[in-house]
Order: C-alpha cells, then structure tokens, then sequence
C-alpha cells in the first residue's frame, strides 16, 4: 500500500486581463481594479456583447522561436509562459538545448532537473483549447480549398497540445495529458495533479489553466444564452457583479495560469519555498440541466463537502472562501445554497470574496488563476474585495466588498482613505470552480505553518 504524500506549491505564474505575472494579477485584484474593457477589434463590431477581459501587451517572441509562435494559438503562449513563470520560481531551469527549438534535450542529466524527470507530469486544464485554431482553419478551407489547412492542426490544435509543448519544453517526462470540465477544469486539473503526487505516481506535477474564448463565435453562443452581461459597453468595469440584485451575467475573459505542485518531501529535500498547501480536493456532477446549476447547489455542495473530507477539516477551519460567483442570477444564488448546506451553521461567517468581478470570468482558466489569488491571500493576509456590490441579494452573508470604487479599466479605483480590501486571519481557503454541464470541482488551500 502506498503511503499518502502531503502536496506543496512552490511556484506561480499568470498571463491574465489584470496582468502579466503574479505580482501585477495580485496588485490590481487587492485593489479593486478592473480588468474588463471594451474589446478591440474589428471581428467583435457586430456583437450583442462587446467587452471582455483581454490579454493585453504580451510579446510571444520574447519567450519563443518566431516560427514556433507563429504556429502556436495565443492561449498556448500565455501557458507557456504562465508555466515559465511558476518554473522559475521554483528554481526549475528550462534545459539550454530547448532554447532555441522550444524543445528540450534528450539527454538524462541536462540541467539538473531536481526529481527524476520520468516522475514529472504536466496537465493541461481547460474548457474548450485553442479553439481559435479550429475556427481559423475552417476559414481556410472554405475561402482556399483543402491544400490551405494548415498541417500543424491536428498538432497544436488540440486541447490537450500545451502539455505536449511544455512537456517538450522541459523534458518532463511523466504523464501529459489535458483535463477538461468546462469551467471546472482548473480545480479539477490541481486535484488531479495533487493526487498523483499524495499517492505515489509523480514526484512533480505541472498543472496550466489555460483558455481563451474571447471570439465572435463563442462570444454570440454564450450572449444568445443570455449568460453574458450585456449592454456596458459605456462603463465596463460595472458589468461583473456577483451576488449583487442588479447581476445579469458573467463577463468572459482570456489568459491562462499555472501552478507547480510537488511532494512536500521533495520541496523540503532541495530546499525549496513552499508557498502553499494543496490539502484537499473534491468534484461532483449536478446531474441536473446543460446549463442552469442544480438550484440547491447540490453537485457544489457535495464538492465542497469532499474536499473538506480530502483534507482532513471541518467548515469552521475554513478562513474565507474564493467563491466561483460568476454574477449570474441562478449561479451565485445556487452557491450560496450549497455552502450552506456543506458549510451549516459555520457558513455566514466565513468572509467571501468574487474576485471575477475584477478579473472577469477565465473560464476553464479561473480555477488556477483564483487558487494563485487565494494563495497572495494567505501570504498578505489580505481579503480581496468583491466589486460592483452595490445591492448586495443575500441577508446575512459575510461578503467582501469594495469599499473603494474603481475609477476605470485597469484602475486600483480611488476613494480617498477608504480601502479596497480587508485585513483578516487566513490559514485555509477553500476555492470553489462550476460549470456548464454541472461541473463542479472546489480545492483546499493552507498557508505553510498553519496550525495542524
């Protein structure tokens, strides 16, 4: 029988609407800064829904060959590096002989790699891929004949082809595979990745939210479904605004996150940083509706219910909770249900935080992105606040708002002496992740030193 590992997390990085690295995700998070905007160009003009949260002043040939970026969809070079990033805070070296091919070496021993590199797994979480790819070569083929498809399609264009590259990339040798549960997906890859390391598969596990949705297509799809919050375009910075009355939809937003998580063991034996621990994970179906969350909350309750049981705690060790809350009328009335039945008396007393309001919705993305803000959050005791909770539809919850209004996109607001956030005691977090289909995935974060 193998003996369970505890999973530590030793390193961050982000390509997001609020910033391209860790540090600037977290300044405009804590804040209150707003990351949605209009969207620029030409393709969105006709749209029912015409803001987002969009990547912005990210150079992909500053970290890839120009031939391989070329190839590559722009959700793959914010993965890339995103997992750059998080490797380099870990001290994890990327081999000299990828430098150039965006491939790494074959040989053993390049770099020394501090695990055994066939022990080393990547996972790749998201909802839908690099569906740019897909939709791009469908023009091709219909304006200039099958010979104008590229042949890298069937290569890059799956959703699972940014673990392949990154398992390349660093000669990892373990497992690469992509993890899909729609807006799940991230808290589903974390889990999954931390189980192979507690029951003895891995030693390392790469884990890249990744996703990028920000198109014509799926911007209608999604609008026609009136889940979109729609008619902002003269002030986008209100449009997000979970559990307020005035909510109408969820804002969509791009960009990708990656998390490295490895044996305590192992962090302790090469004397490296631990930033976190992932103690617990938990995920359930609905089994209720394509769309609409079961109005009880009971697959995210039985979610967070599991995890609370993964990691060994009960609901009053939890310190505050990065809710999923999205700003949809039935998604964040169904959460709170289901945190009242996981959660039961301890539930109203638990300080949340809707941080999509500032970040917008990363969909399969967003459950790395906020377990790397709910991190910050136990590092500077620090709650972020929820913005545009100006009507708050539910009595009695603890919810944290903005006590600074942002004064625009990308704004860290303004106030006076006011602040945007609050000071509080954070050992636990527990980070919650739902989706279409009736995915629901929640994870358990602890600040290293937390009182067993």
């Amino acid at each position: 029988m193998r003996e369970e590992r505890r999973v530590v997390i030793t390193g961050l990085g982000a390509i997001t609407p609020s910033g391209n690295d860790i540090d600037s995700l977290w300044e405009s998070v804590i804040n209150g800064g707003s990351a949605i905007s209009v969207l620029e160009g030409e393709q969105f003009a006709d749209l029912a829904v015409r803001i987002g949260g969009q990547v912005k002043d990210f150079d992909a040939e500053a970290i890839l060959p120009r031939a391989l970026a070329r190839r590559l969809s722009p959700v793959q070079h914010w993965a890339i590096a995103a997992a750059d990033q998080a490797l380099a805070q870990a001290g994890v070296a990327r081999p000299d002989a990828g430098a150039k091919t965006g491939t790494g070496p074959q040989s053993d021993d390049a770099d020394g790699l501090p695990w055994d590199r066939n022990r080393v797994a990547v996972i790749a979480a998201t909802g839908s891929g690099p569906v740019d790819a897909m939709q791009d070569a469908t023009r091709s083929l219909l304006d200039g004949g099958p010979r104008s498809v590229p042949l890298t399609l069937a290569i890059h264009g799956a959703p699972d082809s940014a673990a392949a590259l990154l398992s390349q990339r660093y000669d990892f040798r373990g497992p690469g595979q992509g993890v899909s549960a729609t807006c799940a997906s991230g808290a589903v890859g974390l889990g999954e990745g931390m189980r192979r390391i507690r029951h003895g598969y891995a030693d390392a596990v790469l884990v890249v939210g990744m996703e990028d949705c920000l198109n014509p297509v799926n911007l209608a799809s999604n609008a026609n479904m009136r889940a979109l919050a729609a008619g902002f375009e003269d002030d986008p910075s209100v449009a997000s605004r979970p559990f307020d009355s005035a909510r109408t939809g969820f804002v969509m937003s791009q960009g990708a996150g990656a998390i490295l998580l490895e044996s305590e063991a192992g962090a302790a034996a090469r004397r490296a940083t631990v930033l976190a621990e992932l103690a617990g994970f938990g995920a359930a179906s609905d089994a209720h509706h394509p769309t609409n969350p079961h109005p009880d909350g009971r697959g995210a309750a039985s979610a967070v219910s599991a995890a609370l049981a993964d990691a060994g705690l009960g609901a009053a060790d939890i310190d505050h909770i990065n809710a999923h809350a999205t700003g949809t009328p039935a998604g964040d009335a169904a959460e709170l249900n289901a945190f009242d039945a996981a959660l039961g008396t301890a539930a109203r007393s638990i300080p949340i935080s809707a941080t999509k309001s500032s970040t917008g919705h990363l969909l399969g993305a967003s459950g790395v992105v906020e377990a790397i803000v709910a991190i910050r959050t136990m590092a500077e005791q620090t709650l972020p606040p929820t913005l545009n909770l100006d009507n708050c539809e539910f009595d009695g919850w603890d919810i944290v708002a903005d006590q600074a209004r942002a004064v625009g996109p990308g704004s860290a607001g303004g106030g006076g002496d006011r602040e945007a956030a609050r000071e509080g005691s954070v050992d636990t977090v527990l980070s919650t992740s739902f989706g279409f289909g009736g995915h629901n995935g929640a994870i358990i974060l602890r600040r290293p030193g937390a009182p067993a």
